[in-house]
């Protein structure tokens, strides 16, 4: 692993992949979660809001870890032994002229 670029945040989680690794970030809002994944170098590569699917329950402030599916569009996180699945809310934009 190499070592954490200044742009990314202390809460970030690394995430060793096989072709690529990435920086996790996970913040709560409201009744969503944002989740931001960035480069080795500090881009963030997505920066989206995303759900719960399922009957799990999250609690941010516990140990958790990311782990593998996780990219921009779905991530799963390690709590107490459970599989966490959160998917990215797609929301439709509306140019106002």
């Amino acid at each position: 692993m190499k070592e954490r670029h200044k742009d990314i945040p202390i809460r970030a989680q690394f995430l060793k992949g096989i072709g690529a690794c990435s920086w996790f970030e996970i913040i709560k809002e409201e009744e969503v979660y944002r989740i931001i994944r960035f480069a080795e170098d500090g881009i963030i590569e997505c920066n989206s809001l995303f759900i719960i699917i399922g009957e799990a329950e999250f609690a941010i402030d516990e140990r958790f870890e990311f782990s593998y599916i996780s990219h921009c569009d779905k991530c799963t996180i390690i709590q107490n032994n459970k599989k966490i699945i959160f998917k990215r809310l797609k929301i439709d934009c509306m140019t106002i002229l």
